[in-house]
């Protein structure tokens, strides 16, 4: 589990350094595996401006950039496809080493032009696997200033290990609580206060579970409508790319931030492409699901799936399915919020051997008091559109 410093303190009120902090967390059984300044990782990165690109004399596919750092102007040879005049990226100078990939960047002639360092992509810093072109940076980013510090990079990273009994600290609001308990500051989570309720759904929710109703004890959801997708906000991108992961789109990085900010799993369905009702059942023998990390699964009977009325649409507590997978074009959105049973969960994703944030989680035990306020955390992304069908075993 990681998480940053600046995160941590968002639901920890303390003046503790982070020595103490450190200290603490593996005297209460939380070890700290990991500490990570990427300050001293990308103290020599600085923000650059290509001032001029031309086409290299004597290769097709490298450009000859003059990249403005601030304090002068340096003569790199560049082979990204999006290396263009105008734009902003991170510069590396000759005597860095490169993170993502443990180069040592010297003075060099490429084709017998002299290059003095190199624009980076994310891959190249370390920040996610994004490795299409050269990271480009808005027009008001300030050339010659650290990227760390303008891309809130500079914020520590502590990895902790977490016992397969503390399913409570894969959030980082359950890490601060037990913090607080411990005696080293104040949880200051806020509440989740219940969100407005404006229609009835459009989309229905049916348990078809039976005598299995312990693989999902606990289902609820909400219709969002008016949904815009896009890019998530800067400050989320960076909260993401700290910890390790990449940003995808707004609707996406939003349930991932919610998963590790409070250890509650949420899926996002393009609720258009959702066929008559929801149904929560057992898989049956012998199905099909083409699943969002590009894989097709084939299920045999014993695998908790939420479907439509034209079969699953995801693999419940594991992996959500390619075909209700949210895109930029999508317009209205179902938040599904569930409790899945741990064995159940544990069993299918060995089987099918996939290992995501929500299996790692879901097979440890999720609170099961906060369901339903983890579906109204996620609601604010368009128009709630009324309460989904919710159930509990026994109901």
């Amino acid at each position: 589990m990681k998480f940053t410093l600046n995160w941590l303190k968002e639901h920890l009120e303390t003046d503790a350094p982070l020595a103490a902090i450190v200290e603490k967390l593996t005297s209460i059984g939380l070890e700290v595996e990991a500490v990570i300044d990427p300050t001293k990782q990308l103290s020599a990165f600085v923000i650059g401006e290509v001032a001029d690109c031309s086409p290299h004399p004597d290769a097709d596919k490298l450009k000859v950039c003059q990249v403005n750092i601030g304090a002068q102007t340096v003569q790199v040879v560049c082979g990204a496809p999006n290396a263009k005049a105008g734009m902003k990226g991170v510069f590396a100078p000759a005597g860095t080493v490169v993170p993502g990939t443990g180069l040592h960047l010297k003075k060099a002639k490429i084709r017998g032009v002299e290059s003095n360092g190199m624009l980076c992509s994310e891959r190249e810093l370390g920040i996610s696997d994004e490795h299409d072109g050269i990271i480009e940076l808005p027009a008001d980013a300030e050339v010659g200033t650290t990227y760390a510090a303008f891309a809130g990079l500079d914020d520590p990273v502590v990895e902790i290990g977490i016992t397969p009994n503390r399913q409570d600290c894969l959030g980082v609001a359950g890490i601060a609580r037990d913090l607080s308990a411990a005696g080293l500051g104040t949880a200051i989570t806020p509440q989740v206060d219940a969100a407005a309720i404006s229609h009835a759904s459009p989309i229905k929710v049916e348990c078809r579970l039976g005598a299995h109703g312990d693989a999902c004890p606990l289902f609820v959801g909400r219709h969002i409508r008016n949904v815009k997708n896009g890019p998530s906000p800067r400050w989320l991108q960076d909260r993401l790319r700290a910890i390790g992961l990449r940003p995808i789109s707004a609707l996406v990085d939003i349930t991932n931030f919610i998963t590790f900010d409070r250890g509650r799993p949420l899926h996002a369905f393009d609720a258009d492409t959702i066929a008559g009702s929801i149904h929560v059942r057992l898989s049956n023998a012998g199905e099909n699901i083409l699943a969002l990390d590009g894989r097709a699964y084939e299920l045999d009977d014993q695998v908790t799936v939420i479907a439509d009325d034209d079969g699953p649409l995801a693999m419940g507590g594991i992996i959500g399915g390619e075909s209700s997978g949210c895109t930029l074009e999508t317009k209205s959105v179902f938040l599904e919020a569930a409790l899945f049973d741990p064995i159940r969960t544990a069993m299918s994703g060995r089987k099918h051997d996939i290992i995501s944030d929500a299996r790692y989680r879901f097979e440890r035990g999720v609170d099961p008091a906060f369901v339903s306020a983890g579906r109204i955390l996620g609601h604010g992304i368009g128009d709630p559109d009324g309460p989904r069908s919710m159930w509990r075993r026994g109901e």
